[in-house]
């Protein structure tokens, strides 16, 4: 089964250890928008695409497929002290001296998952560094929806901000006023897929920002994959504070208005009216599969093996591609 997984940060790792227990195929397409910590600081300094999120991808393949690696250890360490080195990760120089040296990301992050040995693959969604841009209400007076609109820049003030976020937008700040550039091999992955999955994670810095990117919002909607969406555990205070799961549906198709999804996967418990949730999710054109996939340990983590239990049961129900455009249906490798 050939899976593509979107996203960025821990909700991305969540989605990749879980698919290491279905399949073996898998590429990961990360967000290129962080401008905080080392990945901010190295983006600013050398000009190159952030590289935390894509080092967090590598990692939680390496740590999936070959256990404790130490290579993947090495990657996510961070330096202490006090000196110029201060929390920069590892991995993040690794792959910024990959990026200069190679003078192209996705031949620099080939290079880094054969270190790492790991057979799946990991691309950014753009070959260039994008900026988020959001329109906030409630800066000044609290969370309504009264408010005169404001703007606010980059994903850390996005992620951060104590309004409430109404849409957002992508900048190429490199390029200014052009359209954001898809990566032609995360294109060509999305419409090769068997199933694509979006979520879990920062809903506006993490997952949406994927369907802002023409090239690969076009590959979304034309792809026969059958595609997943993962809701969040929890609200995100600073994003979505105050969402239900099916205002997450509503905000996603207001974004991107021609993608349909086949399942919405959500924690049964966090779920408070399942019946409007099923009624969003059929919007979108999908079905909601409730289940229980939270970690019972840790708050706000989903248990990988009962996400992938839970995939697992979601794609049993579907074939694969092939009947969806004509051709021989091809029943899926998790049957």
């Amino acid at each position: 089964m050939r899976a593509v997984a979107l996203g960025g940060g821990h909700g991305l790792q969540a989605t990749l250890t879980a698919l290491r227990r279905v399949t073996t195929d898998i590429t990961a397409v990360v967000t290129v928008a962080d401008d905080g910590g080392s990945s901010g600081r190295l983006r600013r300094e050398l000009g190159l695409l952030p590289p935390g999120d894509l080092r967090q991808a590598l990692a939680a393949l390496a740590d999936a497929e070959n256990g404790e690696s130490l290579w993947a250890e090495v990657f996510q360490h961070r330096f202490g002290g006090n000196g110029a080195l201060t929390g920069h990760a590892v991995g993040n120089l690794v792959l910024a001296g990959l990026f200069e040296v190679l003078h192209d990301p996705v031949v620099a992050l080939d290079e880094a998952r054969k270190l790492l040995g790991v057979s799946g693959r990991v691309l950014p969604m753009s070959p260039e560094p994008l900026e988020i841009e959001a329109e906030v209400t409630g800066l000044v007076t609290g969370l309504t929806d009264d408010d005169e609109p404001r703007v606010i820049r980059g994903q850390v003030a996005v992620a951060s901000t104590p309004g409430r976020v109404r849409r957002i937008e992508l900048r190429t700040p490199q390029r200014p006023g052009g359209v954001p550039v898809a990566c032609a091999e995360a294109v060509d992955a999305v419409l090769a897929a068997d199933v694509v999955f979006l979520g879990p994670g920062s809903w506006f810095t993490s997952v949406l920002p994927h369907l802002l990117v023409p090239g690969l919002h076009d590959a979304l909607v034309r792809t026969t994959a059958v595609k997943v969406l993962i809701l969040n555990l929890v609200p995100q205070p600073g994003e979505t504070a105050g969402f239900s799961p099916e205002r997450h549906l509503d905000v996603l198709f207001e974004h991107a208005p021609g993608l349909r999804v086949d399942v919405v996967i959500a924690d049964r418990a966090s779920v408070p009216d399942p019946a409007r949730l099923r009624d969003a999710a059929a919007e979108l054109g999908a079905r909601a599969l409730l289940a229980d996939v939270a970690d019972p340990n840790v708050r706000g983590l989903h248990d990988p093996d009962a996400l992938a239990a839970c995939v697992r049961e979601a794609l049993g129900h579907r074939s694969v591609a092939g009947d969806r455009d004509g051709g021989e249906s091809r029943e899926g490798p998790w049957r």
